[in-house]
């Protein structure tokens, strides 16, 4: 059995995918639904068992001794959100007392960590787990600053001998891809402008407030989704693997970039149209991140990225304008 928590959410689902195609077997998703189309996400998915958040430890004492896996997905991922208690409870609390379960059961763990974590880049975007390494990095928000504290304690925790057998933080960076829908604001730019583009409107970006960048020239390091699954896949065949990884391309491309190749897919004439960034984000703007991926490649990961261009393309002709986009 292998659970996947967030498991209905966009690399959630994505992941239960991956895993019902290439080992089959018992898959169980923790999750809310809700009430809008998120539901959606696993509707092709035939799975052992769906289970709200709140009952996930009373699964897991039932199900002792089946778990091979358990991928936590699930956290309050939006960089806006401001009840701090509640990011706490979801994204350090629950995490710490699935990792002691983990460790007292002999359960692999792979979380999802964030790329937030680096906060404005200042201090660069190399995944060195040592507790020196993390101690110099500063989030700018409540989010990134959980997954932080997070990964700090688990590298305590792991030095201590209380740990996981297998063990895995992956700092994604901008991932983009299919079963996003549900995100809102949140949704990755792709998703937010080819609507708008395959409807004849303009690509609105925003203008930059920063001297080093021009308009649209923000820089991200944009990771397709199915090549973050194919990173998960391959941590769970490499048991021997523990440790905070980046997980990016290695590749910082522009948003004009991503536009273009948006326009690209669709066979459409470049227009772009910049309008003024929010102040209420400006002063914790991220203007360029890029994942040094060093330590994944020496750990052992041997595929290549799939480029922006490429990403792009299967996503709007596969998915964004197919009748059904999800996967």
């Amino acid at each position: 059995m292998i659970i996947v928590t967030g498991g209905a959410g966009f690399i959630g689902s994505n992941l239960v995918a991956g895993l019902e195609q290439a080992i089959g077997g018992d898959l169980v998703v923790v999750d809310r639904l809700g009430t809008d189309e998120k539901w959606r996400n696993i509707a092709k998915r035939d799975l052992a068992a769906l289970v709200p958040p709140e009952d996930i430890f009373e699964f897991l004492d039932d199900h002792r001794g089946d778990v091979r896996a358990i991928f936590h997905m699930g956290a309050i991922s939006s960089t806006t959100e401001r009840d701090a208690d509640l990011i706490v409870r979801e994204n350090i609390t629950l995490p710490l007392k699935l990792w002691h379960w983990c460790a007292e059961n002999r359960t692999r763990l792979i979380y999802a960590s964030s790329a937030a974590t680096y906060g404005d880049g200042e201090a660069g975007f190399d995944d060195d787990d040592s507790p020196q390494g993390l101690a110099g990095l500063r989030p700018m928000n409540a989010y990134g600053w959980s997954k932080h504290a997070f990964d700090r304690r688990a590298v305590r925790l792991a030095a201590s001998g209380v740990h996981p057998p297998q063990w895995v933080g992956l700092k994604f960076f901008n991932v983009y891809g299919p079963n996003e829908y549900h995100k809102g604001s949140m949704k990755s730019v792709v998703a937010q402008i080819t609507p708008k583009i395959a409807a004849g409107e303009t690509a609105k970006l925003f203008t930059s407030h920063h001297p080093d960048y021009a308009d649209g020239g923000q820089l991200r390091d944009f990771v397709y989704v199915d090549d973050c699954v194919r990173v998960m896949l391959w941590l769970l065949e490499a048991d021997q693997v523990n440790g905070i990884y980046n997980l990016g391309t290695g590749a910082a491309r522009s948003f004009a970039d991503l536009a273009r190749a948006v326009f690209a897919a669709l066979g459409q004439e470049e227009r772009i149209e910049y309008i003024a960034m929010p102040e209420s984000i400006r002063d914790r703007y991220q203007y360029f991140t890029q994942a040094r991926m060093d330590r994944l490649r020496e750990a052992g990961f041997p595929e290549q990225f799939t480029s922006l261009e490429e990403g792009v393309r299967r996503y709007v002709k596969g998915f964004l304008t197919a009748p059904y986009p999800y996967r």
